[in-house]
């Protein structure tokens, strides 16, 4: 039986941080002196006509991204999920995650989130260093995110999760050793650890542009990567992904989806759809994407069909990022030709017949993948 993941946008935020260039909205910048309630009031109606246009597939995993999905009461958010369940049915054992600002949860959102039907939760903390969130321009304090993680745990979340962010301007390595210890002794089931990526357009980079600031060296990068690699595995989170170490069973499946190129749609302004070859994407502002809906229109923007080539290449691209590697079967003598090099100085290695990236093989993921798909 076919399966169909969704991703549900929410595509608020109480203040937008320097770096991020994500499709997220705060309220003054959708209307004047507006507060969230306004802005937000008829949002889940608009997401639910949405959800009458996807496949009645069932479903496995689900992820409230943004945005913060948890500035939103766990009562909208769980329409959301109950017309899920209802129209498509889960999976047993299907994965609900929240996203989650640490300032924006108290226990009684916790339980009535869990309540709700969320059963996994991942927290946006990205650094335990003062200076190192000031140039984020995050606002939360850090002994929060400690906080926050108890708060799950008691209201009795089976998964949580942190995300962590390096290479901000002005962090040492001993900073984001700080970091990693403070995430790992929370006892977290999994954490992803993404380096930063300055966007035109945002603060951080009109920063950097006038010389405020300066990004780190590759070298350090390079150091800070392998340095959350060595400590999540001598604490027992194992690399699943470029990006992402877990305990056992803890993986995250819904972006394990994403990256096997599995079906998938995409609910709200901006959000990404993936069925069955063809993508496509939704308009990108929330006063326009509810209007559409709310006058029977499609939010649709544009869409492709992939070529067999495409999804070919995607899928060698993104397996590469896994774990389990790439199998060689799908690899051509003359693309195996083309990376023996690799192999050769450490950066792949067989196992099973599958080529696997070592830890210094994946600092160079995005080059090997150009070797094998030219």
């Amino acid at each position: 039986m076919s399966e169909l993941s969704f991703y549900v946008h929410i595509p608020y935020c109480i203040k937008r941080c320097g770096y991020c260039d994500f499709n997220t909205y705060t309220p003054n910048e959708l209307q004047d002196g507006a507060t969230l309630e306004i802005v937000s009031n008829d949002y889940i109606d608009a997401v639910l006509k949405e959800l009458e246009n996807a496949p009645t597939d069932r479903v496995p995993t689900i992820f409230f991204g943004g945005g913060t999905p948890s500035l939103l009461p766990a009562a909208d958010l769980g329409r959301v999920i109950s017309a899920i369940r209802d129209r498509n049915g889960l999976t047993e054992n299907c994965e609900i995650t929240l996203e989650a600002n640490p300032d924006s949860v108290t226990p009684e959102k916790m339980r009535q989130y869990l309540d709700a039907g969320f059963n996994r939760i991942s927290f946006g903390m990205q650094s335990a260093v003062p200076h190192v969130l000031a140039t984020l321009d995050r606002t939360h304090n850090p002994a929060n995110v400690a906080k926050a993680v108890e708060m799950a745990r008691d209201a009795g979340f089976s998964s949580v999760s942190v995300d962590l962010i390096y290479g901000t301007p002005g962090e040492s390595l001993e900073d984001w050793r700080r970091s990693i210890e403070s995430a790992l002794s929370l006892g977290v089931d999994h954490i992803s650890a993404y380096a930063l990526i300055v966007e035109t357009g945002t603060k951080l980079a009109a920063q950097i542009k006038r010389g405020d600031i300066s990004m780190p060296n590759d070298d350090l990068m390079a150091d800070m990567y392998l340095l959350v690699n060595q400590l999540c595995n001598q604490a027992g989170l194992q690399w699943y992904e470029l990006s992402n170490w877990s305990k056992p069973g803890h993986e995250c499946r819904h972006n394990i989806a994403y990256w096997e190129n599995k079906n998938w749609w995409g609910l709200g302004p901006g959000a990404h759809s993936h069925i069955d070859g063809k993508r496509f994407w939704n308009l990108k502002h929330p006063t326009t994407y509810k209007s559409k809906l709310f006058s029977g229109e499609s939010p649709i923007l544009d869409s492709e069909i992939l070529t067999q080539e495409q999804m070919r290449d995607e899928s060698i691209m993104l397996a590469i990022r896994m774990r389990d590697g790439i199998d060689i079967s799908n690899l051509t003598p003359t693309q195996l030709e083309r990376i023996e090099s690799y192999r050769e100085s450490g950066h792949i290695s067989m196992v099973d017949k599958h080529l696997q990236l070592s830890p210094q093989g994946r600092l160079i993921a995005d080059r090997i993948v150009r070797e094998l798909v030219i």
